[in-house]
């Protein structure tokens, strides 16, 4: 299994310089050494103040990759699965076993090397769809860690034809960096399957012009692939026998590439089996899915509500940030803590506070929006692998993220939208990062006395008592349980 990016010794260079990248992606605790200092920002009076009073927004395509880098083994996921079929009067199959599927020996030997065991959930009712013949569509919802990327990696493999030297499957990534996560597992996957080759449609892979491309396998992103399909003629859509569409809900996100990715999708022959996969199925991604996939099977996750039944919540009244540095303080001394995270509204008030506990001794990250995605993906491994204690972000990480020594979360701020009215989302998925996995957990409200009504308003939206607390009362501090 080879990769090309383009030939000649500037193309060796490139691709050389895009495999280190890409290493760094794939491995970020090699990013580790130094990252205190990439972590804790000095906070002088060079400080941007604009910048760091802005809220982090959260970035759909930055938090997919996140995902992707910290979840490297699978993660099974506790949704319900629900397949609604094209056709329901034919029987539905899933397996139990990779060897049920019937695959070509290289390409099961390709599975195992990677670590897999035994199909995931997800991977346990799609796979017999994606390989079955004739090819048969699909539109499903999967999210990073299921197993997802191997599956429809293994739909591309399976349908390649090796001495046939032209693009044969196609994959639209948003963004040059998942579409090199993409790529990897391919070349992983596809090791043992003699002359299959991948090659990345993505910005900075400049063909010349009059090149022939014969790499059976193309990953891209929907605007590189727009020009060489159509400007530069360098792969015949006609002969396209597998589609995939990755990550629907980021790329129907980001400006264009919806529209780009359904002109290619129309010159397409309809003998070409297309498989889109989304980790978020709001109305707008299922217009776009239904508008690009056509007869498809679907599989749905049957929502799991996030509950509050099992996190005691409390709020504490201050004068100003010190003080609920203090009532922080005096919480952390009063209780045992495993792990703790705790959410700024800002980034200024996240390095702050930051230093502060740093300046005490404390063992504590920052994660913030202007860290590039690896150094993300790196602190919150350290922050698993139990390196650090606290972990203080904004709502960069408010999602997601799940690490099942966190005990206890605090709103050193708590969540507004625009209108300065209380998020709910956001502040449910804020603290349902602790209670996670049937576990008890505890949150922490600081607030200022003229936010009080926000909060009233939060207890009243998920009918749910917050009590308040006395930062000052160890006593009272010290009887709370998990």
């Amino acid at each position: 299994m080879a990769s090309l990016l383009w030939a000649g010794d500037a193309g060796a260079a490139e691709s050389e310089r895009l495999n280190s990248h890409f290493s760094n992606l794939i491995h970020p605790r090699k990013n580790l050494h130094g990252v205190k200092n990439t972590t804790v920002p000095d906070i002088d009076d060079s400080i941007n103040i604009d910048e760091n009073e802005e809220e982090d927004v959260v970035d759909l395509a930055a938090n997919s990759l996140l995902n992707k880098l910290i979840r490297q083994s699978l993660v099974e996921s506790s949704h319900r699965v629900e397949v609604l079929q094209k056709d329901p009067s034919s029987p539905l199959y899933s397996v139990k076993t990779f060897e049920e599927l019937r695959l070509k020996e290289e390409l099961l030997k390709g599975i195992y090397a990677m670590g897999f065991n035994r199909p995931s959930k997800i991977q346990e009712m799609a796979l017999p769809m994606m390989l079955a013949h004739p090819p048969q569509n699909l539109i499903a919802q999967s999210q990073s860690g299921t197993g997802k990327t191997a599956a429809f990696v293994l739909a591309m493999l399976s349908r390649v034809n090796a001495s046939e030297l032209f693009p044969q499957c196609l994959c639209l990534a948003p963004t040059y960096e998942l579409a090199l996560q993409t790529g990897r597992v391919v070349e992983q996957m596809g090791k043992f399957c003699v002359d299959v080759q991948v090659m990345y449609a993505i910005r900075g892979n400049r063909i010349p012009r009059g090149t022939e491309v014969t790499k059976q396998i193309v990953i891209g992103t929907p605007g590189t692939v727009l020009d060489w399909c159509f400007k530069r003629k360098l792969i015949d859509l006609t002969k396209i026998r597998v589609f995939v569409l990755d990550e629907a809900d980021v790329m129907i996100d980001t400006q264009g590439f919806s529209d780009q990715s359904i002109r290619i999708q129309r010159a397409l022959p309809s003998e070409c089996q297309m498989l889109l996969f989304s980790a978020t199925f709001e109305d707008s991604v299922w217009q776009f899915a239904e508008r690009i996939i056509p007869d498809p099977n679907v599989i749905k996750l049957r929502k799991e509500e996030l509950t509050l039944n099992n996190i005691r919540q409390y709020y504490v009244l201050c004068g100003n940030r010190k003080d609920k540095y203090q009532a922080l303080c005096n919480i952390y001394g009063g209780i045992t803590i495993g792990q703790a995270i705790i959410f700024c509204q800002t980034r200024r008030n996240a390095k702050w506070l930051t230093v502060e506990m740093m300046q005490d001794g404390h063992q504590v990250s920052l994660l913030s929006g202007e860290l590039t995605v690896e150094q993300r993906a790196s602190i919150i491994q350290r922050f698993r692998d139990g390196k650090e204690k606290v972990l203080i972000t904004t709502n960069v990480c408010a999602r997601g993220i799940d690490v099942k020594q966190v005990t206890i979360v605090v709103n050193f701020d708590l969540p507004v939208n625009q209108l300065e009215e209380p998020d709910y989302e956001t502040y449910l998925h804020r603290i349902g990062r602790t209670g996670r996995f049937g576990k008890k957990g505890l949150a922490f409200n600081m607030i200022e006395v003229d936010k009080l009504p926000l909060l009233m308003k939060i207890q009243d939206h998920f009918n749910r008592n917050i009590k308040q607390l006395d930062p000052e009362d160890m006593d009272e501090i010290e009887k709370i349980e998990y």
